[in-house]
């Protein structure tokens, strides 16, 4: 990569970050390394449906993955993160649908060819707007290996797939009952129905006995509530339990269905509930699908009494060609003007609605192919079990997979669509004979091939391996990237991809799909809301990227919540993510401006380091430890505290204006050796931040000397066992909290820090006394003293404000400026801070459990911890009541 050196007074991402992905591109970065000896680690993206644009939660998705992926590249993997996208075939059929309805033109107009032809210049369509937002977002992609649900190789997988499963008899075709779409019109699958609180009401309605001189409980009827009216048309029987003893001399009566006149029998079944309404039901075998099993125990008829887009057919009679909705409306009134309505109560009860096209879903009678789900489900549940387990991130989210397999219902796989993989299966045009083949009939002109697609997950469920090259097994992707690493996707889909990636994957492959799959939440709005175009509060990421840049957003999506919990997106949090990476922006400039030509960035000699060298180094190596550990367990939300910590806290506001003493100095050695500390720790910082901004930190890094090609394939930080100093860091600390309690006593007496004031320390240790002289330049520049006393023998002023501190007091001696009741009531806050953290101590030291299971550095820092602030309380208590002699 060239050499960059303009940066500018102010971070500003519309000047970074165009042009930049492509470099990547172009230089072929984001491919695998070709090393064989370096370790494989591949993800593959959950492909984006080609219906739309990318909403924020992919560019969550996206963003998590892709810093993994960068992560593991800058470590010496071998990485694949491999792209594609979804055929999403009733969502891509439902948008294609309504755009061709805006010109007047259904499908039927078009016909199957060239309908499906619409379909694939839609997906060019999306496709390329899914490139470009993948380019903002800054995916480290390998274009090269990208795939498509529908591209050829992934249809022989689903082909291969669909055969072998029939011929192991678990893939079946057969009439039944399933959730209908009557504006799709197609089946849909349990996990692709909504259910939602509608207003109904329940129709009590009088089913009279088909003997005139028969009663019961005075009545010469039966009373049936039911919720469809519009369903009565196919009703065949009605039914008790057996064991309800009230209705055991009306077994095997019959009664007229009303507006009819049809008799139907009083049977019994067990799947009638007695506690619930009146103990009696009707039974629709082709509009229930339990009355659709009781119809089976009994052999009763199944009539159906609906088209396939909600119209009554003419098994509805007078009321065949209205809608469901119309036809409910004119049995009711029928029932009301003949007298057979008792009452209509509302309810509000849990409907069943479309996923994609959002009208209400009818049971219907349908001939569908299935996939027999028991035995994919157990070998899957019986894999978690093995060494080949699935990780779920968090582990509660297993329980969920688990819930749903081992209460699984056989699996609808047909649609009556045009857009996807059509079924291959053929019917002969005489004999009806069914042929199952990965290629169609030889004598093709005598087969039909069934016109159903297979459902979008069908394809999808395949997608770590399929995109590999299976069922190639020797397909060198395959044996070397499967199977993959880590999937990483939304809670919401669990079941609908999750779970059927792990049972396909264990049934094909015999492997698990991936190591470890990090479950996600959802992006809410500020409000906490499910983003939504109802309610109007979606946001584009591409319109973020716009204002505050690829680098900001993905911060803010990194650090948003812990694995698996929901984030509200606000624009605070956007302006906090951008001030922070200005604040890189800006010390990373300050830097830069200050190296020299002699600058390599290579550290000097261990004994040259001065008292913040070695604490800045100290705090690098803890930080390069804490953040690969916190990547390691998916914690990203620490690992960028950790860093925000180090950066801001640390590095920023501490060790670069401590450099300042060194970099204005004459001393020369001093100086050179201080700038190549800068630019050892600020090259170490913007690699571990890199997986996360990776625009803004390429920039500044090819801005300074001595650089590589790119950060995308630098070497990622390690832990250097030579930083580690637990001595340099306390007496940092000390230094840290001597100059803070000074700054605070001027802040509450209103004494600027351009004021020069006296400062006395009073030194209760060797150690102390020792810090503070040596680093007498820091107190001079930190804390503006005109006259500066450090010892074990100072004695304290009578007025002065004081701070007790680890290991000594510090006085300002400012008298006029002072009130002594004042400060005794500050003293006094003070101690109760001290009293209440010394109570925490004991009660967590005197928890035997703590002290027996924590490690023993936990224990021993505690201690520490208490001791000190035990001292702190003594010191404090002894200077208040000093005071309070003088009052």
């Amino acid at each position: 990569m060239a050499k960059e050196v303009e940066m500018s007074t102010k971070y500003d991402p519309s000047q970074v970050e165009p042009g930049r992905y492509q470099t990547w591109v172009d230089a072929g970065l984001f491919k695998p390394n070709a090393n064989p000896e370096a370790k494989p680690y591949s993800i593959v993206i959950p492909p984006p449906n080609v219906t739309g644009k990318l909403h924020l939660g992919h560019a969550w998705d996206t963003t998590l993955q892709d810093m993994i992926i960068r992560q593991k590249r800058m470590q010496g993997f071998d990485t694949l993160w491999l792209p594609g996208m979804d055929h999403a075939g009733i969502a891509t059929q439902a948008k294609v649908e309504a755009r061709l309805a805006e010109d007047g033109i259904s499908r039927y107009d078009l016909g199957r060819e060239k309908f499906v032809d619409k379909v694939w210049e839609w997906k060019g369509e999306y496709a390329d707007i899914i490139h470009q937002q993948w380019a903002k977002l800054g995916l480290s992609l390998d274009y090269d290996r990208e795939r498509f649900t529908l591209d050829e190789g992934l249809s022989k997988a689903v082909r291969k797939v669909f055969v072998k499963l029939y011929e192991k008899g678990l893939i079946y075709r057969g009439e039944y009952i399933i959730n209908w779409d009557p504006k799709a019109k197609t089946a849909l699958s349990d996990i692709e129905v909504i259910h939602q609180d509608d207003q109904g009401a329940f129709y009590h309605v009088k089913y009279p006995f088909a003997d005139e001189g028969f009663t019961f409980a005075g009545k010469n009827y039966i009373e049936i509530a039911t919720t469809r009216p519009e369903t009565m048309m196919g009703d065949v029987a009605v039914a008790v339990n057996p064991k309800d003893e009230r209705y055991q001399e009306l077994i095997g009566k019959e009664v007229i269905l009303p507006l009819q006149g049809r008799k139907i029998p009083i049977i019994a079944d067990e799947y009638v509930d007695i506690e619930f309404g009146t103990g009696m039901v009707k039974i629709t075998p082709a509009h229930d699908p339990n009355d659709f099993e009781v119809g089976n125990r009994h052999n009763l008829e199944r009539i159906n009494t609906m088209n396939d887009d909600a119209t009554m057919n003419e098994k509805a009679g007078k009321y065949c060609g209205l809608d469901r909705f119309a036809a409910r409306k004119a049995i009711v009134a029928d029932l009301q003007e003949q007298g057979y309505m008792l009452e209509i109560e509302p309810i509000t009860h849990s409907v069943g609605h479309s996923e994609r096209t959002g009208v209400q879903v009818e049971s219907r009678l349908s001939t569908q192919w299935f996939v027999k789900m028991e035995p994919l489900a157990k070998a899957a549940l019986a894999n978690q079990q093995s060494d080949d387990r699935v990780d779920f991130v968090p582990p509660r989210f297993e329980h969920t997979f688990n819930q749903w397999m081992e209460n699984v219902h056989d699996w609808v796989i047909s649609r009556q669509l045009w857009w996807g993989h059509q079924i291959p299966a053929w019917y002969h045009n005489e004999t009806g004979e069914v042929y199952v083949g990965e290629q169609a009939p030889a004598d093709i002109e005598n087969w039909t091939q069934d016109p159903d697609v297979l459902d979008t997950w069908f394809s999808s469920a395949l997608w770590p391996f399929s995109t590999m090259g299976w069922p190639d097994e020797k397909s060198a992707d395959f044996k070397r990237y499967f199977p993959t690493n880590t999937l990483v996707t939304g809670y919401d889909i669990i079941f609908f991809w999750v779970a059927r990636m792990m049972f396909q994957s264990v049934e094909f492959t015999k492997r698990r799909p991936f190591k470890h799959v990090l479950i996600h939440g959802l992006i809410r709005d500020e409000q906490g809301r499910k983003m939504s175009k109802s309610l109007g509060n979606g946001i584009d990421p591409m319109d973020v990227i716009d204002k505050y840049g690829a680098d900001a957003l993905r911060w803010f999506l990194s650090n948003g919540s812990a694995p698996g919990q929901d984030v509200r997106f606000s624009y605070t949090k956007m302006d906090a993510a951008w001030n922070f990476i200005n604040k890189i922006w800006n010390a990373s400039r300050f830097v830069i401006m200050n190296l020299s030509e002699d600058t390599t960035g290579q550290l000097p000699a261990k004994e040259q380091w001065q008292l913040a060298d070695k604490w800045i180094l100290a705090r690098l190596n803890e930080t390069v430890e804490q953040v690969t550990r916190l990547f390691d367990n998916f914690e990203f939300g620490e690992a960028g505290r950790a860093l925000y910590n180090f950066i801001w806290n640390d590095f920023c506001d501490w060790y670069i204006e401590m450099a300042k003493e060194n970099l204005n100095g004459q001393d020369q050695q001093q100086k050179q050796n201080t700038q190549n500390i800068l630019c050892y720790v600020l090259d170490q910082t913007l690699r571990l931040l890199h997986p996360i901004m990776p625009f803004v930190t390429e920039k500044i890094w090819l801005s300074m000397p001595h650089q590589g090609q790119s950060l995308v394939t630098a070497a990622y930080p390690t832990p250097n066992a030579d930083f580690s100093n637990e001595t340099a860091k306390a007496e940092m600390e000390n230094l840290i909290e001597l100059i803070k309690a000074v700054r605070n006593s001027r802040a509450e007496v209103n004494a600027p820090m351009s004021s020069a004031i006296e400062i006395l320390i009073k030194t209760t240790n060797p150690q102390t006394k020792a810090v503070f002289e040596a680093n007498k330049d820091y107190i001079d520049r930190f804390c503006h003293p005109k006259h500066l006393e450090i010892g074990s023998d100072v004695t304290p002023p009578a007025l002065a404000m004081t701070s007790v501190i680890t290991g000594a007091e510090v006085y300002l001696p400012l008298a006029d400026l002072i009130d002594l009741n004042e400060e005794v009531a500050r003293l006094q806050k003070e101690a109760a801070k001290l009293e209440s953290e010394v109570a925490r101590g004991e009660k967590k030291l005197g928890n035997e459990r703590f002290v027996a299971n924590a490690p023993e550095q936990v224990v021993a820092k505690e201690k520490e911890k208490l001791a000190g602030y035990q001292a702190k309380l003594v010191a404090t208590n002894e200077r208040i009541a000093a005071l309070k002699a003088q009052l």
